[in-house]
């Protein structure tokens, strides 16, 4: 990953796209259409890295005739298949509670997304499976609830391939139809950037926020529980 970061100097400035883009840029040019199936594939390990950047970007690079817009659907459908069971067996394998607790810890996914994503599956059953694939933010860890429930693995299959690839079909076809505008997507994928930057830098945060209160919380009950201690004592 980091030669891919440290070579992006070349395809960045072929482009002309920087940050995010710009790395989504270098992947493509160096892996070629299987790349975006990397990138997908990511996404799943680091929530950060959207595929609302990466398809429409990937769908404009598609017309300029670098990458084939068929196979961006496949790879990158793939890739979200191969994510989502990985999550999936994680689901089954130690339930929901621990599966929750242990990407939490990891700081790259929230966990507000992750209740959200339980609660709607425990809420509205295996449909949320398919529909949950075109959700941002629930999008992966959908898989979770569907895993230790044991959903049945084809069935949970097909709904995830299936809503995979509308959306990502839908997202590289945008940026492809874009494709001859590159001032366009080069401002729209620059305030992409930005918003995503601004999310993380808003979750870090609320992040130290929270950590600060905890703390505080905790000194708090802790002269409480030593006063009331001693005040016992005195007793």
């Amino acid at each position: 990953m980091s030669s891919l970061i440290i070579g992006a100097d070349s395809s960045t400035s072929d482009h002309g796209f920087t940050g995010l883009t710009g790395f989504a840029a270098d992947v493509l040019t160096q892996l070629g259409d299987i790349g975006v199936g990397v990138l997908v594939f990511l996404e799943v390990l680091i929530p950060p890295i959207p595929s609302e950047v990466i398809l429409p970007f990937a769908g404009y690079l598609s017309q300029s005739g670098d990458l084939t817009l068929g196979w961006l659907i496949f790879w990158s459908t793939l890739a979200s298949w191969i994510g989502a069971l990985l999550l999936y067996w994680l689901g089954a394998a130690i339930g929901v509670e621990r599966a929750v607790r242990l990407l939490s810890a990891t700081k790259l996914v929230s966990h507000a997304d992750l209740d959200r994503g339980v609660d709607w599956f425990r809420r509205s059953g295996a449909w949320t499976v398919l529909v949950g694939r075109m959700v941002p933010g629930v999008r992966s860890l959908i898989s979770i609830p569907a895993g230790a429930t044991r959903m049945n693995l084809i069935r949970f299959s097909v709904y995830t391939i299936v809503g995979s690839g509308l959306w990502n079909a839908l997202l590289i076809g945008f940026g492809a139809l874009l494709g001859t505008q590159h001032e366009q997507l080069e401002h729209l994928l620059g305030y992409l950037d930005y918003a995503v930057y601004s999310a993380l830098a808003i979750a870090l945060a609320v992040l130290i926020l929270r950590r600060v209160r905890e703390a505080r919380g905790s000194g708090a009950q802790s002269v409480h529980t030593r006063g009331a201690a001693d005040r016992r004592v005195e007793d």
